[in-house]
């Protein structure tokens, strides 16, 4: 095999004291929030610009970061992309314009509006976004999170809200007024976080999180499709439990099930999901995958109108589809206040879902996005589409693979896409009007197996990571019985518990020296180690704040001993001693004085200044005095992974250092960071007991520093699977010159 390779590094053993001495620091000046603000802003004096920034290739810039399209607009290849992206826009539109309709039903709806969906945000987003591949459009999450808020502001059973502005409108018009502002609400957000560069926000949202949401979502959406797969008139519930009441709904007139709704169904979901199959398995030698939701849409829609389904069969079908597009129409504030609460999460949960499927075809094609600019490109497309009576706009997975799939290049194929549906909505809409809703709720259901099939991670993650298996499912099951506003943040908040949990209960550990090297490893780990008497190295692998300063005090008793407890003990023998010394009695058994009348002079340093001889505590102590025995003499902390320290750490710290100090256990901190050592700096940690000097650059030159204080005594040195005189001479080499030998 090839040989192992060696180097040996010859150094001066170093402090961080020495370190800082003998290497000159480049001092950097640290901006502070207001030049952040001055960077931004450009400073005006009596209409004069002062910074002079206004110049042209700050305006071309800020033009390019507001309208990408321009970008990628001048390298466009025309011969190149244009043709892929006309099949691909194609392709597009004709599933967008059979999603729209599907979507809507989900939104609490009526079909035609989700072909506005489909075609206002479009448009928006080819001019804002930075995204060349996915599909602006309805999301099925997002649709079912506004026919929550739509059906309980505007129930199928019983009177509305009592909203001003609902007068004279008839409850299709009120439940449009009711989805178009929550979502102009949801899009103001949106924007509002992308001008105040907060896109980070779905850093938050993890993508176990995400999964068990969406997992939950697919579940919701396959009860509220039952009742039109069924054939039943089930009304629309929102808020906790819902689904279970939906359940018991359905189940209460399953025996009024339109078996030819049935049918239809399970035919079109069967065909479909076969063909989807095929598409997935045979995707490198296809051309274009076969769009099946059309072509059975379309033969669906052949086969009612020609056997007159919804007469004969009593078959609820799409209906009349208005030609042309609806006035404008400005939301209503005071639904603003009555859904503010839903607004939010929609906001995050449609701009989550949007960026991460961005990501990942800008990670594949090799460009780059911006979080900050797609929020403001969503938040613009949902402010203007619900202006003119769209619903919440997003992204779905399906519909921007085909997108991708089908070749496209850029939002040229999205904005052919909108041209499809416009068509659609200016001119051919009637031909869709003997469709059956069941084949809309057929095509939705097949179009959830792959977040369905996301619940196949539990076992996964189970056997992984366990707190992350709680955060998917305690997510999943929140947001199916809570709804999915309510879910979502359970989901969060549990995801946030698990992140402080694993900073509070870090697992620490005791490293020893792997014989013959400078690195240092897990004791529990390792034959080869070796460990030096009264020596020991803890190991703290987080940041240390005021949640977690008592644990990592606890588990350094655990280490060793409780040096409160010990020098207690020494300082109550000491007053027992300085007793006996008064009366000559410094013989024979004498019962410790349990005298605690005041402790904070048990906690002071011992005190031998009045006694004729120096203590030795690990000796046998006259007239029977017992005091627990201290083998550690030296304690070093390994804080390479301690990214920070807040005030409280800072106080818990000093206050544990000192009481190791006092029992004469020497304590060195190695690896510590820079921007650390300024805080205990600025923060006056360091005092006559506790010293700068006992920090050091690495875990090995502290170990080196102990070992010239404290020779290795052969006797009591633990040394695993390797010979003693060996190591020792290892060892002096070592020590005598500071080199680190590999």
């Amino acid at each position: 095999g090839q040989p192992f390779l060696q180097y040996v590094v010859a150094r001066p053993l170093y402090s961080e004291d020495a370190f800082t001495d003998e290497h000159e620091k480049i001092h950097r000046h640290h901006k502070t929030l207001r030049h952040h603000v001055k960077q931004y802003f450009t400073l005006t004096k009596n209409g004069v610009c002062v910074n002079c920034s206004c110049d042209l290739k700050r305006a071309k810039n800020a033009a390019l970061s507001l309208l990408p399209f321009i970008g990628w607009m001048r390298i466009y290849q025309l011969k190149e992309w244009l043709l892929s992206d006309i099949v691909s826009g194609v392709s597009t539109g004709l599933v967008a314009v059979l999603q729209g309709l599907a979507y809507s039903l989900l939104a609490s709806l009526p079909p035609w509006y989700g072909l506005f969906t489909a075609f206002f945000p479009v448009i928006i987003y080819f001019f804002l976004g930075t995204s060349r591949h996915i599909s602006v459009g309805a999301f099925p999450v997002l649709s079912l999170m506004v026919g929550a808020v739509v059906t309980r502001l505007v129930p199928d059973e019983g009177p509305p809200v009592n909203i001003t502005g609902f007068e004279g409108l008839t409850s299709d018009e009120q439940r449009v007024m009711v989805a178009a502002s929550v979502t102009f609400l949801m899009g103001i957000m949106q924007l509002a976080m992308g001008l105040l560069q907060v896109g980070f926000i779905v850093m938050y949202l993890s993508d176990t999180l995400v999964s068990g949401f969406t997992t939950a979502a697919a579940i919701h959406i396959l009860v509220s499709q039952l009742k039109f797969v069924l054939g039943l008139v089930v009304p629309g519930l929102s808020g906790p439990l819902s689904i279970i009441y939906t359940l018991e709904k359905i189940f209460v007139q399953i025996e009024k099930t339109n078996v030819c709704d049935l049918v239809t169904s399970i035919l079109i979901m069967v065909v479909v999901f076969i063909v989807k199959e095929i598409n997935d398995r045979y995707k490198a030698k296809l051309p274009v995958p076969i769009p099946i939701e059309v072509i059975m849409t379309v033969i669906a829609c052949g086969v009612s109108y020609a056997f007159n389904f919804r007469v004969i069969y009593k078959v609820d079908v799409v209906g009349r589809i208005p030609v042309g597009y609806e006035s404008p129409m400005a939301p209503n504030m005071q639904i603003f206040g009555q859904t503010a609460v839903e607004a939010f999460p929609m906001a995050i949960v449609g701009f989550a879902v949007a960026f991460s499927v961005a990501k990942v075809y800008s990670v594949k094609h090799d460009y780059i996005i911006d979080g900050n600019q797609e929020l403001i490109a969503f938040g613009a497309s949902n402010i203007i589409g619900a202006a003119f009576k769209s619903f919440a706009a997003s992204t779905a997975l399906s519909r921007s693979a085909v997108q991708e799939s089908t070749g496209g290049k850029t939002q040229i194929a999205g904005l052919l896409s909108a041209l499809i549906v416009m068509v659609v909505t200016l001119a051919i809409g009637f031909l869709l009007e003997p469709l059956p809703k069941s084949v809309l709720g057929a095509v939705v259901i097949v179009n959830l197996k792959g977040m369905l099939m996301q619940i196949r991670e539990v076992p996964y993650l189970w056997r992984r990571d366990r707190p992350d298996c709680v955060v998917w499912v305690v997510t999943c099951l929140a947001s199916i019985l809570l709804g999915l506003d309510l879910g979502l943040a359970v989901g969060l908040g549990i995801e946030l518990l698990t992140v402080v949990f694993r900073a509070q209960f870090p697992r620490c550990s005791v490293l020893a020296n792997i014989t013959g090297t400078d690195i240092y490893k897990d004791r529990k780990d390792y034959m080869s180690i070796y460990e030096p008497e009264g020596v020991k190295i803890f190991r703290i692998p987080s940041p240390i704040f005021f949640a977690n300063i008592d644990f990592f005090r606890g588990k350094l008793v655990e280490v060793g001993f409780n040096p409160l407890r010990v020098l207690r003990k020494r300082n109550k023998a000491l007053r027992t001693i300085r007793k006996l010394l008064k009366k000559g009695e410094l013989s024979g058994p004498i019962e410790e004085s349990e005298d605690e009348s005041n402790m904070e002079e048990l906690d002071q340093p011992t005190d031998f200044k009045d006694l004729p001889v120096q203590v030795n505590w690990n000796s046998e102590l006259p007239a029977n005095i017992q005091v627990p025995r201290v083998d550690v003499h030296s304690l070093i902390l390994d804080f390479s992974a301690v990214s920070f320290l807040d005030i409280s750490a800072l106080k818990g710290l000093k206050a544990a250092l000192k009481e190791l100090i006092r029992v004469e256990v020497e304590v060195y901190i190695v690896a510590c960071d820079e921007y650390i050592l300024e805080k205990l700096h600025s923060c006056k940690f360091f005092d006559d007991e506790v010293k700068s000097s006992m920090f050091f650059l690495t875990l090995h030159d502290a170990m080196l520093h102990i070992l010239e204080k404290h020779p290795v005594n052969s006797e009591n040195t633990k040394i695993l699977n390797g010979n003693f005189e060996d190591f020792e001479r290892n060892i002096r080499k070592c020590h005598s010159y500071h080199v680190f030998i590999f």
